[in-house]
């Protein structure tokens, strides 16, 4: 199980990697049309997103046992989204050994 999540973060890393960048070579994030930053959907796409955002953020902050890191991790997932989620859990996944539960690589904190 564990090997299974690790390629599929790793899958859900580079893909966010790839579209971020085809989408950066194509325009600038702030020349979103007006049309389109003022439209119903993207405006609940855009809360859909940040509240899963926080929500996963409940997570990491039980995870992690010190302030900074809990603020750093805060501030990469409101500013990176699924880059800074998929990367998290990489660690997270990464500090288990292969053979852990999927129950284990949830509930294992972190100490100081």
């Amino acid at each position: 199980m564990i090997i299974f999540l690790r390629i599929f973060f790793v899958i859900i890393l580079l893909s966010m990697l790839a579209v971020t960048g085809w989408a950066s070579s194509q325009c600038a994030l702030w020349a979103v049309p007006r049309e389109v930053a003022t439209h119903p959907w993207f405006i609940a796409t855009l809360f859909d997103a940040y509240w899963g955002f926080l929500t996963f953020y409940c997570w990491v902050a039980w995870k992690e046992a010190t302030w900074t890191g809990r603020i750093l991790w805060l501030v990469a997932i409101l500013l990176l989204g699924n880059i800074a989620m998929a990367l998290y859990a990489l660690v997270q996944l990464f500090k288990v050994p292969t053979s852990a539960t999927f129950f284990e690589a949830l509930t294992t904190r972190r100490t100081r």
